[in-house]
């Protein structure tokens, strides 16, 4: 698949920064970016990180082609030094992050972004929306994984959401925890597991619900999903039976009162003896929704709505500061932390930072520590950041299933209390060390 330049996938004003730069002599001098929050969504205990994959297909795409230079010429948003510039950009720094499918706190050094003030300023706005929007989708659907247990999740929010971002949705479900998507896009950019039977209209189509389900077995066999709540749902569920067999693979409900109708359909399927049917619950469910039917006889969960818009969380309030910079142009000139000072809660912490994580006794996470300088003995082996970028290149591309498996992992090591769904503060308490800043 043809993948365009992501140059353009910015805001203005990164390129004027980098025009005035070009013009003061600064544009060259060595800097270090970070990407982090200052805030968890309220009542979130913590948030997971994902985009990270598409943040390296982004970062190698940004390209100022023909096409994007005669834009930007012809709107006069740089002048010609600038576009001079721009035509040869590359990406030559290096990234470190936390890896994908980690979990992260306020403060925590998300992504470190080090190179050129120039050639890293341009690379903040695509790097946020991807990081913000991905990040946002995984922590809802490691909360509604949590909540389902071992029961699977059925990604289908395609149509509750921009086409593109439906696709980006799906990625960042699975790395969450989500089974399958409906979405085809996804999986053939992706390679998720791509899942989808019938809607009410197919059975609206037929003179007969009997025609109907007749026509999807036929065609898909008897281990197929079929729609029973398009009329009756016991008549419905007594047809399907009879039409597929005991061998029907499972049937949705899309509507009512799930935890009823699942019990009723449950007791009903069994006394036809189709007791190896499983049950499919879908109809805007979110995290406490899938939490009150853990008693339910349910075997899967197709969430869409909520899930798509972050469960009523859709951006994950990243941002990405200039923490560090060097006092000149000089590649051997070293770096001085640099921080805005404001009030209203934007503070933030400058110098280049590293991130560990603090195990107890017993093997769990107590803190996440954030610091500047060496990095103490004790927490070497504990630290978070790996490198994904080294010289323009990247170093770190992996499958997604890496990725789940890792959140999976990152959720377990934990406190109990993180997977609450109640209001609490973060699980970890962030921990800051004071040092230099390195170089």
């Amino acid at each position: 698949m043809d993948v365009p330049s992501t140059a353009l996938f910015t805001d203005q004003y990164e390129l004027t920064m980098l025009r005035a730069a070009l013009k003061a002599g600064t544009a060259e001098r060595r800097s270090v970016f970070e990407v982090f929050t200052r805030r968890l969504p309220d009542g979130r205990r913590y948030g997971v990180v994902a985009g990270t994959g598409r943040v390296l297909d982004a970062v190698e795409n940004f390209r100022f082609d023909a096409g994007v230079l005669g834009f930007l010429r012809e709107r006069e948003i740089v002048d010609e030094e600038t576009l001079d510039w721009l035509a040869d950009y590359r990406f030559g720094g290096d990234i470190w992050g936390y890896p994908e499918g980690e979990v992260y706190f306020p403060g925590s050094p998300v992504m470190r972004v080090e190179g050129s003030f120039a050639e890293c300023v341009l690379l903040e706005t695509v790097i946020l929306s991807i990081l913000n929007h991905d990040s946002a989708i995984a922590a809802a659907a490691s909360r509604m994984a949590s909540a389902a247990g071992d029961r699977p999740l059925i990604e289908m929010g395609a149509r509750r959401t921009h086409e593109l971002a439906a696709v980006a949705a799906a990625r960042a479900a699975y790395v969450g925890g989500f089974a399958t998507t409906s979405d085809l896009a996804a999986g053939f950019r992706y390679g998720i597991p791509t899942v989808g039977t019938s809607a009410h209209a197919f059975t609206l189509l037929h003179d007969r619900e009997r025609d109907a389900f007749q026509a999807q077995v036929d065609t898909l066999g008897r281990g197929t999903t079929l729609l029973v709540d398009t009329y009756d749902v016991a008549e419905a569920v007594r047809t399907a039976v009879e039409v597929a067999g005991p061998e029907l693979g499972a049937v949705r409900i899309d509507s009512g009162d799930l935890l009823l109708v699942a019990h009723r359909v449950r007791q009903q399927l069994d006394e036809l003896g189709a007791t190896d049917t499983k049950i499919v619950v879908t109809s805007d469910l979110d995290e406490y929704a899938i939490a009150s039917l853990a008693a339910a006889p349910v075997d899967a969960y197709g969430v869409g709505t909520q899930l798509v818009t972050g469960s009523g969380h859709p951006t994950s309030s990243m941002v990405y500061k200039l923490v560090a910079r060097a006092e000149s142009a000089d590649p051997k000139a070293p770096l001085v932390p640099v921080a805005k000072k404001s009030s209203g809660g934007k503070v933030s912490v400058g110098g280049r930072k590293w991130a560990a994580r603090r195990l107890d006794a017993d093997g769990v996470a107590e803190a996440e520590v954030v610091g500047t300088g060496p990095v103490p003995a004790e927490l070497a082996d504990r630290q978070l950041l790996v490198q994904l970028v080294k010289g323009g290149e990247v170093v770190a591309r992996e499958p997604l299933d890496v990725t789940r498996d890792r959140h999976i992992a990152a959720r377990a090591g934990l406190p109990l209390s993180a997977t609450q769904l109640s209001r609490g503060e973060p699980v970890l308490p962030t921990e800051y060390v004071q040092g230099r800043s390195g170089s």
